[in-house]
């Protein structure tokens, strides 16, 4: 489904006319997505940071 940036909506593949966002009528690609939201990227950085911290934890565990 294409996401148009200028209406900030998903416009579903019947509704798109020659390319274009039957709302605002801007050209819109079929391939985009919409952004991540900042919450899911949030979330990812501190699971990240979190594996990474027990994956330090772990590797001292076993050393000593």
């Amino acid at each position: 489904m294409p996401w148009c940036d200028t209406c900030d909506r998903l416009v579903d593949d019947e509704e798109v006319v020659d390319g274009h966002c039957p709302r605002c009528d801007t050209d819109i690609a079929a391939a985009s997505r919409p952004p991540l939201p900042w919450r899911f990227r949030l979330m990812i950085a501190a699971t990240v940071v979190y594996l990474g911290y027990r994956t330090y934890q772990v590797i001292g565990w076993i050393s000593h």
